[in-house]
């Protein structure tokens, strides 16, 4: 499904000159970004010296080939039961270990015997 294309959309600075983003988008878009993820503005993948190894196209159709939305979503959820199940078990307390504290005068818990 093709985007509707939208009109550029020019701002204005504090100095008052225009600036037209869409422009600035475009004219940076093969100037690697900053960080370590070897990529530029577009998202291609850079080698040495900036030149391009694979382009974004290439990045996107291998993860999607790799990963449809189906099995991410399946993955999530036994990955997010799972972690819940842990929670669980992993917060259990026995009643009677709670007996052990109580509260002082400055409203802190302490042990019984403390």
């Amino acid at each position: 499904m093709a985007m509707k294309q939208t009109g550029r959309k020019v701002y204005k600075s504090m100095q008052g000159k225009q600036v037209d983003m869409d422009l600035l988008r475009q004219r940076n878009e093969l100037t690697p970004a900053v960080g370590n993820a070897r990529v530029n503005a577009r998202g291609d993948e850079l080698g040495p010296g900036g030149k391009i190894i694979k382009n974004r196209e290439d990045v996107l159709s291998g993860y999607y080939q790799n990963n449809s939305p189906d099995e991410v979503a399946v993955k999530k959820t036994k990955a997010q039961a799972q972690t819940a199940e842990k929670d669980l078990t992993d917060d259990w307390v026995e009643p009677a270990a709670q007996d052990d504290w109580v509260e002082d005068e400055d409203g802190n818990f302490v042990k019984k015997g403390d």
